[in-house]
């Protein structure tokens, strides 16, 4: 996972200008402060496994990307499979699942593992999760949206956009 984050931060140093994602910019280097911990430290697995939960929903990105490099405008029947496959499973693993985390994580604020953790894993463990759980409701915002506007206002054979992030 971490070289995995490593290589894609490398690529949007390289290729920035094609690229300019500030967001996943800043969900990377959430996930390696937080992990840092978990993979140096050992602390928090439970939680850490849980929030890996999220990537089941990357294939389904990722295949979003695909098509796009390869022109499938985005009307074309894969891609409103693929992106309604994205939206759902995105909601799943990232959106739905929200209450649940934090209700675990209040659970154990003030215990005796939550106070043996001391300071900077605490910090690391609640401001990463904010910042990647306010990103995923950005993101699950954005990729509903652009269901909805392909799904409402497909125009047969017009030109599809060539920009990944909108």
């Amino acid at each position: 996972m971490m070289f995995f984050f490593s290589t894609d931060l490398l690529f949007f140093a390289r290729y920035w200008k094609e690229m300019r994602d500030p967001y996943m910019v800043c969900h990377h280097f959430a996930v390696f402060y937080s992990y840092g911990y978990v993979l140096n430290r050992g602390v928090l697995p439970y939680f850490a496994n849980f929030r890996l939960i999220s990537e089941l929903s990357t294939p389904f990105v990722n295949q979003r990307w695909f098509f796009d490099v390869v022109g499938l405008p985005r009307s074309s029947r894969p891609v409103l499979i693929n992106g309604l496959a994205m939206a759902v499973v995105f909601f799943i693993v990232r959106i739905a699942v929200i209450p649940s985390y934090y209700s675990q994580v209040f659970a154990t604020f003030g215990t005796e593992g939550y106070i043996k953790l001391g300071t900077g894993p605490q910090v690391a463990w609640i401001v990463s999760c904010v910042i990647l759980d306010i990103l995923n409701v950005y993101w699950m915002y954005k990729i509903a949206a652009g269901f909805y506007r392909v799904v409402t206002k497909a125009k047969p054979g017009g030109k599809p956009k060539r920009n990944h992030a909108d």
